[in-house]
């Protein structure tokens, strides 16, 4: 890792891996062009040359960088004060303060671990992201890709949401790129096969009897006919430029993925890392553009995740350790409804910590199938410390840290219960490793 503390914080990003050729996300500095240089900021708080140097890569990235410079094959150790200052920059007070105990408890030298911190107390919180990299002119670029017109196919499973459902095609019919199909995998029970009449679209319908969120998103890339793959939810809504800014994302940047960005309240403010272009940790099948070739390449979405989470993740991870450049594209944007009924959620639990049953798995299974197959068991151990705690609280307190810290110690109480649950879970899961993916190639 650039940074060692990461482990305790950032166990499983997508970045903490390197790629099949061995290659890391982030620059070489000494390689990076005086434009990029110019708009980053060398910190001298650090004690040591190397991690002035993984500072300023680590902006590079977040900011924004997408560039062909070399990057990192490995990381040298840095002194422990210089990982103190990485974390108090880039995350928040209580983070740090959950690092040192971490550290203590770890029966790290107590008098080592107090003087770093200490001697780290005056760096301040950065706020990098709202200074994003500029690089290239959006608006003045002419998309060869675009004026091409290649053939998109959008791929909509849908289960019991015909009433959402009627403005996601109204959308696609508004989109001012034409040449595109729409593949959509039908779940409803009952099925309306007259509902689809009514719109101006080359849609193709599959009727899916079994209730497969997987499943119905690989029969569609099967039976597709476009080059590319531009994969949606059935209760999101877009603008008429949707399918353009995706397919102009891929040109512009070279990129093979362009990962759109999702808003639940229309007006709502994007994330600040989410509101400029960047390489992409994260792939959400509900807004998502993907060459076709990818899936012939590493196979389809395994099926190992149906009816639980992180499929998504799992095939996202799998295309960047293949190589695949994968963009995060803030104009490609979709407001997410998130509606209360059918999809996922009748499916299974839509939460993936946040068990709908007292004595059901913490976290759902197919959650730590995906992170011991690819960071392996000491990594998951460290996020299931990090993130179980802090599930015991309902989702709609997610962002709140007072009950945040309220669900750590009433998971202290509920110590022997939650154990029981994530146990249960790391059992579940190593019976998914021991039957391995479910993962096919598309011819």
């Amino acid at each position: 890792m650039l940074f060692q503390f990461l482990k305790y914080l950032q166990p499983t990003q997508y970045f903490t891996l390197l790629n099949k050729a061995g290659q890391s996300v982030f620059p070489i500095v000494k390689d990076l062009p005086n434009s990029v240089l110019d708009q980053l900021n060398l910190d001298n708080k650090y004690q040591s040359a190397i991690a002035k140097d993984y500072d300023l890569s680590w902006q590079a990235i977040k900011k924004g960088y997408i560039g062909k410079t070399e990057t990192y094959t490995s990381f040298q150790k840095i002194p422990i004060k210089d990982e103190y200052v990485f974390i108090r920059k880039y995350f928040s007070k209580a983070w740090v303060y959950y690092v040192f105990f971490i550290r203590l408890l770890s029966l790290k030298n107590p008098f080592k671990e107090l003087h770093a911190i200490y001697n780290s107390r005056k760096v301040k919180r950065s706020k990098y992201l709202k200074k994003p990299i500029i690089e290239r002119n959006w608006d003045l670029y002419h998309s060869k890709l675009v004026a091409k017109t290649p053939r998109v196919s959008v791929i909509i499973p849908t289960l019991n949401r015909y009433v959402y459902l009627k403005d996601v095609l109204k959308d696609l019919e508004n989109q001012l790129y034409k040449n595109f199909e729409v593949l959509i995998v039908d779940q409803s029970d009952p099925f309306h096969s007259e509902f689809y009449s009514d719109f101006n679209l080359d849609i193709k319908i599959i009727y899916q009897e079994e209730k497969a969120l997987w499943l119905a998103r690989n029969e569609a890339i099967k039976c597709s006919e476009g080059d590319y793959i531009l994969l949606f939810d059935d209760d999101s809504r877009v603008d008429e430029n949707w399918i353009i800014n995706h397919l102009k994302c891929l040109d512009v940047f070279d990129a093979s993925i362009s990962s759109g960005v999702s808003i639940s309240k229309i007006g709502a403010k994007v994330p600040d890392n989410y509101s400029f272009f960047r390489i992409s940790d994260q792939l959400d099948t509900g807004n998502v553009l993907l060459h076709k070739n990818i899936f012939k390449d590493i196979g389809l979405f395994d099926r190992q995740f149906e009816k639980q989470r992180m499929g998504d993740g799992e095939f996202g991870l799998r295309a960047h350790i293949a190589g695949y450049l994968n963009i995060s594209n803030p104009l490609a944007q979709r407001l997410h409804l998130k509606v209360g009924s059918g999809g996922l959620r009748e499916m299974g639990s839509w939460d993936a910590f946040r068990p709908k049953r007292l004595f059901a798995p913490r976290p759902i299974p197919s959650v730590l199938y995906f992170y011991r197959t690819y960071y392996k068991n000491k990594a998951t151990r460290w996020l299931l410390l990090k993130t179980i705690p802090i599930s015991i609280m309902p989702y709609k307190f997610k962002a709140n840290k007072g009950m945040l810290i309220v669900g750590i110690f009433v998971s202290l109480l509920l110590a022997p219960f939650v154990l029981f649950q994530v146990c249960k879970s790391w059992k579940l899961a190593s019976k998914k490793m021991n039957e391995g993916p479910k993962i096919e190639i598309l011819e």
